[in-house]
């Protein structure tokens, strides 16, 4: 288990929670004085009310709930939005309306989940060729879609 360090900046912040108990991510809320509205195609950077101090070798990843991207196309632009270990500012989440309509974020409401993840630090070496796979350098449709040969 890593412990995490938190401060709630607002008291009425909800602090991050996980939904369940086999859940990956925990559920994290706005803090808000009053609603925001996100018009379709737009963005909008929403505050959470705290702060985390994550452990050395470690990065916390924000992500979309999927529950509002199904049902109104909300989404996080830059997902997985990455944590860094030096950070302290307040934990923001940036959404985007992917939808038709204007999408409204009230106190409280779940706007995205948080996964901490291990990071490994890794040092290049330069050489002057890769090994071959049977793949080789195929990408973006390489294998087709359901079976069809692109």
């Amino acid at each position: 288990m890593v412990k995490l360090k938190i401060v709630r900046l607002n008291q009425n912040a909800a602090l991050p929670a996980y939904a369940t108990s086999h859940a990956a991510g925990m559920d994290v809320a706005a803090c808000l004085a009053g609603p925001i509205t996100v018009p379709p195609s737009s963005t909008a950077l929403v505050p959470t009310g705290f702060c985390i101090e994550i452990p050395e070798g470690y990065e916390a990843q924000l992500r979309p709930r999927s529950g509002l991207a199904l049902r109104y196309l909300i989404s996080l632009p830059n997902t997985p939005a990455t944590i860094d270990a030096d950070y302290r500012g307040e934990v923001k989440v940036i959404l985007i309306n992917y939808g038709k309509e204007p999408f409204t974020v009230n106190h409280g409401d779940r706007i995205a989940q948080m996964v901490v993840a291990r990071v490994d630090r890794v040092v290049f070496e330069e050489v002057a060729e890769l090994s071959e796979t049977p793949r080789g350098a195929g990408g973006f449709g390489h294998t087709g879609v359901s079976g069809l040969s692109s």
